[in-house]
């Protein structure tokens, strides 16, 4: 993992208003639903997703994905960046003010 991540691990990520995140029977699988169209998620995606409640930090997130996917923590957390930096970068993510 890079220093030069936009994301803030100690920071808390909400689905953006503009986007409804649910699970899709018809899609089997987890989606954004937006005015213009739908994003279909993969597995991991929607999990990173679920846990952009606004209450969970980047490191908690992270924590709970390794144990879920008993996977190495370096190892997830690569990817759960990657992951956010992509989502920010789309609008359907943003950083909640810290309280």
């Amino acid at each position: 993992m890079t220093d030069q991540s936009s994301i803030d691990m100690a920071a808390c990520y909400s689905i953006h208003p503009t986007f409804l995140f649910r699970w899709e029977a018809s899609q089997d699988a987890h989606v954004l639903l937006y005015p213009e169209g739908i994003v279909k998620l993969n597995e991991t995606g929607g999990r990173i997703l679920a846990h952009c409640d606004g209450d969970t930090t980047v490191t908690a997130m992270i924590d709970a994905l390794a144990t879920c996917y008993d996977a190495k923590r370096d190892t997830v957390a690569e990817g759960v960046v990657k992951f956010l930096e992509v989502a920010h970068d789309k609008g359907w993510i943003r950083a909640e003010p810290r309280r």
